[in-house]
């Protein structure tokens, strides 16, 4: 049996009387390219908060590869990119590469550093820049940069495709399919499922905070008699797929 990269056991949590995630189970094999969507409000952020112990699990029980989730360590072999990636506006691209691949104890060549911009479309020339003067799409790339650059076991990635343009999408959805090449383990979330279904082999659908669906994006279009995901996608939450 493949080890576990990420397992949720009855994982709940409420914000005040409000139940966010209601005994969520679910177990992400070690070398997954994992898709997580859901409409707003979802749960899934909360999920991902809760994942990287960002905030307190009312009841149950996290794992990364094995490692209760809470354990520092446990957290040493990922790299996450949150969906409102905000670095600090005073350093270069540089700068934040550096601290980022140091706080790992990593570093990264000069012609590494290059040949990731180079592969995400981003001019080697925002190295030296202050990330103040980045646009969002060259925020994102940086984000990305620093998460791949990092070479981690588990990527973490909320929302990687939010402000990129149509190459960088494509440049983005490349590396991501390399990555599911040589093994490593990818969470990702979404809301364009045709991305999801272009990477992922594996999805599950949170809605109201419990998993509606698990399995692959094409069990998803058969088990809903949909040739396309958004309207498999739309029947599975309840909602009207033709209206």
């Amino acid at each position: 049996m493949a080890q576990s990269a990420v397992r949720f056991d009855q994982v709940r949590k409420n914000y005040g009387h409000q139940a966010v995630l209601q005994g969520v189970d679910l177990d992400i094999a070690a070398g997954t390219s994992f898709g997580l969507v859901g409409i707003n409000g979802a749960g899934k952020t909360t999920l991902i908060k809760c994942l990287l112990d960002f905030c307190h699990v009312d009841s149950g029980r996290i794992e990364i590869f094995g490692t209760r989730h809470s354990e520092s360590h446990a957290r040493a072999r990922l790299a996450f990119l949150p969906e409102r990636f905000m670095p600090p506006y005073f350093l270069t691209g540089r700068d934040f590469l550096g601290y980022m691949l140091a706080r790992d104890d990593r570093a990264a060549s000069e012609d590494r550093v290059r040949a990731m911009f180079a592969a995400l479309d981003l001019d080697a020339a925002a190295l030296d820049k202050p990330v103040r003067s980045y646009s969002k799409g060259m925020t994102q790339k940086l984000g990305l940069a620093a998460c791949l650059l990092a070479e981690s076991e588990l990527l973490i990635l909320d929302e990687p495709m939010s402000g990129l343009d149509p190459l960088a999408r494509a440049r983005v959805k490349q590396l991501l399919r390399q990555l599911r090449e040589q093994g490593r383990t990818l969470f990702f979330t979404s809301h364009a499922l045709s991305d999801v279904e272009e990477i992922c082999e594996y999805m599950v659908v949170l809605h109201q905070g419990r998993l509606r669906f698990s399995g692959s994006p094409q069990a998803l279009m058969q088990d809903y008699a949909r040739d396309s995901m958004e309207p498999a996608f739309l029947q599975c939450i309840g909602s009207d797929a033709d209206g």
